[in-house]
């Protein structure tokens, strides 16, 4: 039984969209191989559409001082993992995997990130992003004393707060619309892929 992506409406049609909307899910297509049901979920709401991937995008793809992009998917895992959103933790296990080249490494933090195999920066990282998303945490002065002894910046440390953040509102967004991972999304950076021929 497949489930529905949303218990919101869906356009009718990728043409029934705006056409700034309907490129960037086509985009998404002809780079994944597939479209993202979170596109499709809130592809219903333009105006909020736009708004939440310009975040996403001014987040997770701009150069930070020092924070990776195999550690900004590790925030998200682990964050999403402690919400309980199946969407992001398959959806960004899968995106962590492939950049980390660690098939191993998603379930490990989804199940536990304090158990996972991290160094002490990592490990300090999430613990913060986690006081910020979980605990309703502040940057005071022993976190910052902490988080720049693992050599992150200000900035970096805004980049941890704010993904942590960001994802808070993904999480609740996608599990209120019960909105199921993709299944391409499960075996993403699991298996090698077979050589070109």
């Amino acid at each position: 039984m497949t489930q529905p992506i949303s218990r919101f409406p869906l356009a009718e049609s990728l043409d029934a969209l705006p056409q700034d909307v309907r490129e960037r899910i086509l985009a998404v297509q002809a780079k994944a191989g597939f479209v993202p049901n979170v596109f499709l979920m809130l592809a219903h709401r333009p105006d909020e559409f736009r708004a939440f991937f310009a975040y996403h995008d001014a987040l997770m793809e701009r150069p930070s001082d020092s924070l990776t992009q195999v550690e900004k998917e590790m925030i998200v895992v682990a964050v999403s993992a402690d919400h309980g959103c199946l969407y992001c933790v398959v959806a960004h296990g899968a995106i962590l995997r492939i950049l980390a080249k660690d098939p191993l490494i998603a379930d490990q933090l989804a199940v536990n990130y304090r158990s996972a195999p991290l160094g002490e920066r990592q490990q300090a990282m999430l613990d913060f992003a986690l006081h910020i998303a979980a605990q309703r945490g502040v940057l005071d002065d022993a976190w910052q004393a902490r988080l720049e002894a693992q050599g992150f910046s200000r900035d970096d440390i805004w980049d941890i707060g704010a993904i942590a953040a960001f994802f808070g509102l993904s999480n609740r967004l996608v599990s209120m619309a019960r909105t199921p991972p993709n299944e391409e999304f499960y075996l993403l950076g699991r298996v090698p892929r077979s050589p070109a021929r």
